[in-house]
């Protein structure tokens, strides 16, 4: 991704709030009220964010609208270019813009301090996704639709996304653009019925419209009779869960004893424990398959599945789900008073100027010594007394002048570290890959 053409924050304090701004006609219309509201009462600085897919010939020019519309209104604004790596016919291109304009619009939030962002789906929008995930064969939690808020987990805290145009239809926001004088965008794309969402808005939904006239604010209905209803059965999964749920992840055995007395109970609380995570729902077939897996797996052995980019694990009983990450040793620099132990300043320094600080992987024969009085051991045996799961064993080591200084998850060389003058203490920081 790839941003430029940033206006110039306000020194003004106010809390701030954020419009995910295409150009078309929901999003022009999201802004103009939001404008207005703010033009009221002058308590929030507005900011226009705008997600450059690429993928359109006329790309360039919407973002040229959108930068002229915000500036119309004298709000902040910035975007992001996505690139979309990969054969586009490979997988699912909806999808897959769908994930990146989501990450394109956290960052934005999280480079400006932006708590709350507005999205501009629609009733429409609502009854589309319902009608979609019908024919996907979801469940409870698909068919639920769109909420009208949710939260986004951010590394320092989180950020919720409001919808709310979302018991409006579109013939609603179009009167109210054409009353107000708006001018939008078309994107062809949405004429084109090879996606499966366009298929539904131009062919399925006119055709049901004309058995029930009332389909569209029915299907929305439904959806929120439907979120209801997981509502209730997430607060049930809690309650199934109380002996199930450790910090870690999930008790096999628990679990099983669960799933032998009522299987949708403990189909109900695997499901829950993947909302949790932020993992879409699994298929009916793969869920089968995994039960399948689990009750023929024998004591002590392990497990692996591949799961929405994701693994879930079994080992020693527990379920538990490996995040692919990336991550960076970082130097912290320890206050004179602290007692926290460290690396001599000095010697970090002209160590780094050498260019003799260096990260490596496991070869299998390191030895390190982590505490005073004690030998120096080999990372297997210390992985193996720290319970480190084999698959997290193969963790970032740190040398500096070519002795091994750190081991991501085990600790420091006791014998380079010292209790005074200046130093520094390296620690391994690790961000979920995006």
């Amino acid at each position: 991704m790839a941003s430029s053409r940033k206006s110039q924050p306000s020194p003004n304090s106010g809390k701030r709030i954020a419009v995910a701004l295409s150009g078309g006609l929901d999003s022009v219309v999201l802004l103009d009220t939001v404008c207005k509201a703010q033009a009221k009462n002058q308590q929030s600085q507005i900011y226009a964010f705008h997600i450059h897919h690429g993928l359109q010939k006329q790309a360039d020019d919407w973002l040229i609208f959108c930068e002229k519309l915000a500036k119309k209104h004298k709000i902040h604004f910035d975007f992001r270019l996505l690139h979309l790596t990969g054969n586009q016919e490979q997988g699912n291109l909806e999808a897959r813009a769908r994930a990146g304009r989501y990450e394109a619009l956290t960052d934005l939030c999280t480079e400006y301090g932006i708590d709350d962002l507005l999205l501009a789906h629609h009733q429409n929008d609502q009854a589309e996704t319902v009608l979609l995930q019908l024919l996907r064969g979801a469940g409870v939690a698909g068919t639920a639709g769109m909420p009208s808020s949710r939260e986004l987990k951010i590394k320092d805290g989180k950020i919720t996304l409001w919808r709310p145009l979302l018991n409006q239809s579109k013939k609603e926001l179009e009167a109210y653009a054409k009353g107000h004088k708006l001018k939008w965008i078309e994107d062809p794309s949405n004429q084109d019925s090879k996606y499966r969402r366009n298929a539904i808005r131009k062919t399925i939904i006119p055709a049901l419209e004309k058995l029930q006239p009332e389909t569209i604010a029915n299907l929305a209905r439904s959806a929120g009779l439907l979120g209801e209803a997981q509502t209730l059965l997430d607060r049930l999964a809690m309650q199934d869960a109380k002996t199930i749920f450790i910090k870690d992840g999930i008790q096999l055995k628990q679990l099983l004893e669960l799933a032998k007395k009522d299987l949708p109970a403990a189909n109900n609380v695997l499901r829950y424990w993947l909302k949790m995570s932020e993992l879409t729902m699994p298929s009916q077939e793969r869920l089968a398959a995994w039960w399948r897996d689990l009750n023929t797996v024998k004591a002590g052995a392990q497990l692996e599945w591949a799961h929405d980019e994701k693994s879930i694990r079994l080992w020693r009983g527990i379920l538990q789900i490996e995040e692919l990450k990336l991550g960076e040793w970082i130097f912290k620099t320890i206050p004179s008073a602290s007692k926290t132990p460290g690396l001599p300043s000095q010697w970090f320094k002209e160590a780094q100027k050498k260019g003799l600080i260096t990260q490596k992987d496991r070869s299998g024969s390191e030895k390190i010594q982590i505490k005073a009085n004690t030998p120096r051991k080999t990372l297997k045996n210390l992985f193996q007394e720290g319970d480190i799961p084999p698959w997290q064993r193969n963790a970032p080591l740190l040398y500096i002048n070519g002795e091994l200084i750190a081991v991501a998850g085990v600790g420091l060389s006791h014998p380079h570290l010292v209790h005074s003058g200046p130093r520094v203490r390296p620690e391994w920081v690790q961000n979920p890959v995006k």
